[in-house]
Order: structure tokens, then C-alpha cells, then sequence
């Protein structure tokens, strides 16, 4: 059995679960890196990342470089004499970095490589309507999650899912998988296998373009968007209504496959139901976020907004 000295290297709350199985469970973490803490808010107060908050609890020794190449972070990394490094959601490292420890460096991916590489795989394993998605262990090499796979795990994605709970899903899963990758490397059992070749389906970076709804897209397709981006960022649109145009973010939902004449984007109400016409059906808004106001259900927004007979959403 090999003796471990463990750096980990994350940023935001699904690599704190990982870190803290492994705290929990007494791996031997010798030091942790983090993003350098950000202004936030109005009063741009400095806000320190998710595992940074929890290394500082349990005591363990921080690093937060700006450059990774930097010779004194380099120095300081090296001080702490770890001989393995696993990376959960952090940025891509030079060479110099991840071949430092003996061991090498694994980094959990939130799918089922190589499907969903990128920056947002598991909205993306959603969003493209999967039935099955997980989470892998590799090691790390020069290009972004290409290296060789170490262990892999797979789970049903049902079709109620949202990002928000297949994220606590596989949080849950990648933290088990990075114990059993530990000990694996840590009993000299590890068997690597080289990532297969195929057309992959990749995981972009979300942004204002691919989360906005498109209403003359498929029911299915719509369903799976706003599921796919609840409750983080949020799939949005802009509702025409009385002259205005607001931009509206859209959270939970419904589908109701049904035939009508409707074009798509009209909106339909009654004193309960908020519902978007669109081919093949409708999609029925439970929660909703108008610009410049909280996120409300349905009934609490039709109290006291009402949506005129041309009302639609662009």
C-alpha cells in the first residue's frame, strides 16, 4: 500500500463534497488550491470560493494563485510534498503542475467520457435530452479531459430531472468514485484505458446565446432546455405584453403534449395557469423570475400581473 499525500485542487460547492468525503474519511490532505477570492456585490466585498471556506475550517493549508506558472506558487506547491493531486472542477494546469506529484494527477468529470467534455456537462447531458450520464476519474494530461480513464460510474437521468438535482446526484457519486480512485492508486491496483474515439457531444460554456428559448423548437427539446437549466442559470426569454418586452427567467415546469392552433409563444392564462403554446403543446410555467423581481409561483405572479390576449414570448 502506497502512503498518500494529497493535494486537492477545486473551486466551487460539488468539489467541496469531495473534499470533505475526503477529509471525513481520513485521506491525507496536505493542502489545498483555490481560486483567488473575488469582489462581489455591491459593496465589492472580496468573496472566498466554496472550498476555500471549508479548507479554512478544517484547518488545511491554502494556496490561491493567480498564475499557475508563477515560481513562487511552483515553490509552494512543492513545499507541501504531496504525491498525488486530484482536480474537481478547477482550470486547466500546465504540465509542470499536474507532473509534479510521483503519483500523477486525476481529475472526477461530471459525465461519462468522452461525451460531455467542457464546462458544463452535466446542464448539457440534460439539455440534450440524455437517459443515462455519470461521472469519471482520469488522469490529467496536456489537453482538456482527454487523458486515460481510470474508474467510471454511470446513473439514470430521469426525465423530471433538473440540473439542480443530477448536480447533488453525481456530487454524491464523484465523491465515492474519488475515494475508491484513491485507494486504487494507493493498493497498485490502477488499470488506465485510453479514451475511445468517437463523435463526441461536447459541454460549452453556458451563456446568454445558448440559454436563451427558442419557442418554434420542439416540446420535448423546450422541455429538456428549461429542466436542463433550473435552477442555475436558468433557462430565459423576453415576454411581449402590453407594448413592453421583459426579459423573464424560467425555472420549474410542466409539458402538455396536446394539438391547437396556436403559434408558438402565445401566452395562455386562467387565474391558476400560466401556459406557452409551442409545436405539438404547451409548456406550463409553475416558477417564474420577471427582471427586477423575485422568483414567484405561478398563482403569486397572476395575482397580480395580468397577460394581455396578444401576449407572447420572443
Amino acid at each position: 500500500m502506497k502512503d498518500l499525500s494529497i493535494v486537492f485542487m477545486g473551486t466551487p460547492d460539488f468539489a467541496v463534497a469531495i473534499l470533505k468525503h475526503l477529509v471525513d474519511n481520513n485521506y491525507n490532505v496536505v493542502g489545498v488550491i483555490t481560486a483567488p477570492d473575488k469582489p462581489a456585490g455591491r459593496g465589492r466585498k472580496l468573496n472566498e470560493s466554496a472550498v476555500k471556506k471549508y479548507a479554512l475550517q478544517e484547518n488545511l493549508p491554502i494556496l490561491q494563485p493567480t498564475n499557475l506558472k508563477n515560481e513562487t506558487f511552483l515553490k509552494d506547491l512543492k513545499s507541501l510534498n504531496a504525491n498525488l493531486q486530484i482536480v474537481v472542477a478547477f482550470r486547466m494546469l500546465p504540465k509542470v503542475v499536474w507532473q509534479m506529484p510521483k503519483h500523477g494527477t486525476f481529475n472526477l468529470h461530471a459525465s461519462l467520457l468522452p461525451e460531455y467534455r467542457g464546462a458544463a456537462p452535466i446542464h448539457w447531458a440534460i439539455i440534450n435530452g440524455e437517459t443515462k450520464t455519470g461521472v469519471t476519474t482520469f488522469f490529467i494530461d496536456d489537453k482538456i479531459d482527454t487523458g486515460e480513464i481510470i474508474l467510471q460510474e454511470a446513473i439514470p437521468v430521469l426525465n423530471t430531472e433538473t440540473v439542480g438535482t443530477l448536480h447533488d446526484k453525481l456530487m454524491d457519486l464523484g465523491a465515492k468514485l474519488v475515494a475508491k480512485t484513491v485507494d486504487y492508486i494507493s493498493n497498485n491496483e490502477i488499470k488506465t484505458e485510453k479514451q475511445p474515439v468517437l463523435e463526441q457531444k461536447s459541454a460549452p460554456k453556458l451563456n446568454p446565446e445558448n440559454t436563451k428559448i427558442d419557442w418554434f423548437d420542439s416540446l420535448e427539446n423546450i422541455y429538456n432546455k428549461i429542466r436542463g437549466l433550473n435552477p442555475f442559470p436558468a433557462a430565459w426569454t423576453i415576454i411581449y405584453n402590453n407594448g413592453e418586452e421583459i426579459t423573464a427567467k424560467l425555472y420549474a415546469i410542466k409539458k402538455e403534449t396536446t394539438m391547437h392552433n396556436n403559434k408558438p409563444g402565445k401566452i395562455i392564462t386562467t387565474k391558476k395557469e400560466l401556459k406557452v403554446a409551442v409545436k405539438q403543446g404547451y409548456i406550463i410555467i409553475d416558477e417564474i423570475k420577471l427582471s427586477g423581481k423575485k422568483k414567484m409561483d405561478t398563482k403569486s405572479l397572476l395575482n397580480g400581473y395580468s397577460f394581455s390576449e396578444e401576449a407572447k414570448m420572443l
